[in-house]
This record gives C-alpha cells, sequence and structure tokens, in this order.
C-alpha cells in the first residue's frame, strides 16, 4: 500500500492548506472524505484500521484502499502543478518563445521571429538553460539563410559552445552518481574501497577537468564530491580553501535563487566542513545563512533541512562551552515523521556524547536504550562509520556506569566483528584506541602512570591537531580525563581549542 504517511509528511503546513483548499475545489459534490483522511494523516495518532473506521464508520477496506488511491493520486497532481508554477515558468516561457518564433518563421515574419529567438537566448544563458538553448541555435541556424543580418559563423560557435557545456554537466552527473554509489557501497554495505583511485579515474574516465566552466548544479555536484572525498579520508581541512573559492564564484550566479535547494546543501556542506575544522565562529556563521535560505521561498524546504540545522548548530555550541544551551537545543527539538532518519540518528547519539561528558550518565543510559534496532538495521540506515561510533560509545557507557559484565561482552563483539574492516580501511588505531580503553578497563588504577602515559604516547602515529577530527579528539579525551584525572567536558574543550588555535 502506498506510504501517504511519507507523503504527506512532506509537506509545509502553508502547503498542507493549500492542498486541502485544492482538494474543496476539485470536489464535485459534498463528499469531503478525502480531506478527511488527508487531515488524520496530517495528525500522524492513528493506524490505518483506526483510519478507515473514522471515515466509514465501519472496516470498509475495499473503499478505503480507493480513496487512498485517490488521494494519492491528488497529491501527485497538487505537487506536480506547484512546482510547475514555482520553479518552470521560466522552461515554460521560453518553451513559448520558441513556439511562437518559429510560427513567424513560417509566416515570413523573420524580424520578430529573431527579436523572440534573442529575447529567448538571454534568458536561457542566464539560467544555463544549455537544452533549451540548443532548440533556440538550432532553430536560429535553420532559417539563417533568410535573415542577412545573422552572422552564422557566431551562430555555430554559440551552439558548439553551449553543446560543450551540456556535455560537461551530463558528464559530471554521470560522475556523481558513480562517486555517490561507491560511497554507498562503502558506507552502508561496509565494501572496502580506494576512493581516491576510483574518483580519478573517474573524473579521467569522463573528462572532467576541475577548471572547467559549470553551471550552478555541476558546480553543487563537484563541491560535494569532493566532500565525500574529506568524508572518506576525514581530512576537512584539504577542502576547505576549494569549498570557500567556489561559494565565492556561486554568490553571483543567477541561478542561486531558482535552485534553493541546491544552494542550502551548499551553504551546510561549508558549514559542517567549518565545525570539522574547529573553525566554530564561521561555521555559525554559515549556519544564520542556511537558516535564512530556509526560511525562502515560503518554507519550501526548511522542513527537509531542519534535523541538520538543528544538530549542526547545537554540536557548534557544545564545543564552544555551551553545553547546556547545546543539550536543551536537541532535548525539545521533536519533529513529526522525518525521512532523515540518519539526522535524527545522529541527534541522539550527539546527545548522548553531550550527557557523558557533562557526567550525565543516567541520561545518556536512558537515551542509549532507545537503540532496540540491530545493528544491521543502523548499518542500512546510517552507515557503518556511525554503527562503529555507536559501538565505542556504548563500550565507554558501560564502563563508566560499572557494567562490568556487559563491558567484556561489548568488548569481544566488536573485535569479533569490526577488527578486520577496520585493519582493511587502514584504520587500526581504532582497535590501538579499544586496547588502551581495556586496559584502563582491568587497571584502572594504573591510568594516571607515567608508563600508562608514554605507552599512550607511543601508541598512535599522531595527526597535527588542527588536521585531526573532531570526533576522534573527543574520544582521544575521554581517556586523557582519565589519565589526568579531571573532568571530561573541560579536557574535551582544552584539547579543541589546542587544536583551534
Amino acid at each position: 500500500m502506498t506510504d501517504l504517511n511519507t507523503i504527506v509528511s512532506t509537506l509545509s503546513l502553508e502547503e498542507q492548506q493549500q492542498f486541502v483548499k485544492y482538494l474543496d475545489k476539485k470536489n464535485k459534490r459534498n463528499d469531503t472524505k478525502n480531506i478527511k483522511l488527508f487531515k488524520l494523516l496530517v495528525k500522524d495518532d492513528l493506524n490505518s484500521t483506526a483510519i478507515c473506521k473514522a471515515i466509514y464508520n465501519s472496516d470498509n477496506k475495499v473503499a478505503y484502499h480507493a480513496l487512498r488511491k485517490r488521494l494519492y493520486q491528488s497529491l501527485i497532481d497538487f505537487i506536480a502543478n506547484t512546482n510547475l508554477e514555482e520553479e518552470n515558468s521560466i522552461d515554460m516561457q521560453l518553451i513559448k518563445y520558441i513556439l511562437a518564433s518559429r510560427t513567424f518563421l513560417l509566416n515570413t515574419q523573420f524580424k520578430i521571429a529573431y527579436d523572440i529567438l534573442d529575447k529567448a537566448e538571454v534568458l536561457a544563458q542566464e539560467h544555463s538553460l544549455f537544452p533549451i538553448l540548443n532548440e533556440i541555435y538550432h532553430t536560429k541556424i535553420q532559417y539563417a539563410y533568410l535573415n542577412p543580418s545573422v552572422d552564422i559563423s557566431d551562430l555555430i560557435l554559440k551552439f558548439k559552445t553551449n553543446q560543450k557545456n551540456h556535455y560537461l554537466e551530463e558528464e559530471l552527473n554521470m560522475v556523481y552518481a558513480k562517486i555517490r554509489q561507491t560511497l554507498s557501497d562503502m558506507t552502508y554495505k561496509g565494501e572496502v574501497l580506494e576512493f581516491q583511485t576510483i574518483l580519478n579515474n573517474t573524473l579521467t574516465e569522463h573528462n572532467i577537468s576541475l577548471s572547467d566552466s559549470m553551471s550552478f548544479k555541476s558546480l553543487y555536484q563537484l563541491m560535494t564530491i569532493v566532500s565525500i572525498s574529506a568524508f572518506v579520508s576525514n581530512d576537512y581541512l584539504k577542502i576547505e580553501p576549494f569549498l570557500l573559492d567556489t561559494y565565492s564564484k556561486i554568490q553571483t550566479h543567477k541561478l542561486k535563487d531558482k535552485q534553493l535547494y541546491y544552494h542550502i546543501q551548499i551553504v551546510y556542506m561549508i558549514a559542517n566542513t567549518l565545525f570539522r575544522n574547529k573553525n566554530f565562529k564561521s561555521s555559525l556563521s554559515y549556519l544564520e545563512q542556511m537558516k535564512d535560505l530556509m526560511t525562502k521561498q515560503r518554507h519550501k524546504h526548511y522542513k527537509t533541512f531542519e534535523p541538520k540545522y538543528h544538530l549542526l548548530l547545537a554540536l557548534n555550541l557544545n564545543y564552544t562551552g555551551e553545553q547546556d544551551k547545546a543539550i536543551d537545543y536537541l532535548e525539545t527539538f521533536t519533529p513529526s515523521k522525518h525521512n532523515d532518519i540518519e539526522s535524527q540518528l545522529d541527534i541522539k547519539l550527539s546527545l548522548i556524547m553531550f550527557y557523558m561528558q557533562g557526567s550525565r550518565l543516567k541520561d545518556a543510559h536512558h537515551m542509549f536504550s532507545t537503540f532496540y534496532h540491530t545493528d544491521r538495521y543502523y548499518t542500512e540506515k546510517a552507515g557503518k562509520e556511525w554503527v562503529i561510533k555507536k559501538s565505542l560509545v556504548e563500550i565507554i557507557l558501560h564502563i563508566e556506569l560499572g557494567h562490568i559484565d556487559l563491558v567484556e561482552s561489548r568488548l569481544l563483539s566488536f573485535k569479533r566483528h569490526y577488527s578486520t574492516y577496520l585493519k582493511q580501511i587502514q584504520q587500526e588505531r581504532v582497535l590501538t584506541y579499544l586496547k588502551l580503553v581495556s586496559y584502563y578497563y582491568k587497571h584502572p588504577e594504573r591510568i594516571t602512570s607515567e608508563a600508562f602515559k608514554e605507552t599512550v604516547e607511543t601508541a598512535f602515529n599522531w595527526v597535527e591537531a588542527k588536521q585531526e577530527d573532531i570526533f576522534v579528539m573527543s574520544f582521544y579525551a575521554w581517556l586523557k580525563s582519565k589519565m589526568e584525572q579531571r573532568p571530561l567536558y573541560e579536557t574535551t574543550l582544552e584539547l579543541v581549542k589546542m587544536a583551534g588555535s
């Protein structure tokens, strides 16, 4: 059965109100069961059986199924019509220009036809609409012999340049799809792949040069590919200049308002990169810009990006010494059903981390108990890296709570499930860290000794603090706090501050 609840959850409050008006106008009789069904789905507090009885006063499954199908079709029509009105007005206008010009050309009104095509060309260039530009140039070239004022050589040059731009956009779209698939295989299926080699080979295969001029969408896709590379390598410092430089070019791009969804994605991407690089002030500045963009076009994309925005804001607050504010911010953020399950899981795990840093262990344990699905489920929803983080947090939490029996079993389980994978992706330092955690669990009295500190010092191939991932740093902070017998949150902030200076 079609999941209408999911479709309904994507509509903003204003869109819900508009859809009810749309249904009311569409209904030819006083039968308003479709409106009643829609309002019940919006409330989202009844299952299908209860909704069926609320509408028909009986368990009339056949009628209810037919009603759902009609409502589904109405939703699709409403969403399509709304998008046509809001997003494709330029495209539709240009198509009308082309059709009108061809009519004038067939009636030998060449001057009028070319005036219209000139207007269409300028508009299509402003919006990087390469397929439509192709039609405009095709029409101009086809009838150039009838218009002595036309420079056919210049037209052919424009046509070939546009073809190149269109080809580049299509090629990059294919590269983008392949790289996203590679990331999915690595993150959600746990496949071990040499990402950088795959990226370089894919770009070469499609003849993509990073210096090529690109459309707004292509620039977004390129920035995403670069960000994926940073995610895989955990080296966000390397990509920061590229993202900021590319975004400075996009600022003057005429499509940034029309392609609002991509614009919000790009700003979030930059804000997240700046956070990972411990540049909190700049990250917060871009988050403000992100929030402003989310309110545009009548909050059209607000719900889509709301979880990501709230999470990144809370993380910035936590690592700038405002943990109480960060915790309150996430505790009071209770979105209704949302398709972004990964962000919701990240919010829960972040809250657990905040609680543990603030010595609120009972709250952390209570929140952790809400992870009642299998690791396989969480791998499919949030990726293998997320599950590994969750497992490490669980081990540390049980050590803090003194759950001796659980600690040993979780340590053995972690090694059994992830040792081979971590070695394959050259992240043996996670296993090294776990050995040190295990040593503390078995010999807590020796943790402050100089011998143990020396062991820790020589255990890792340390990277520059500025380059080190902030979450890796947070795990190390727990061990350091035990070695120095200092509060965890204080130790964490000190490490982060030193890395950011």
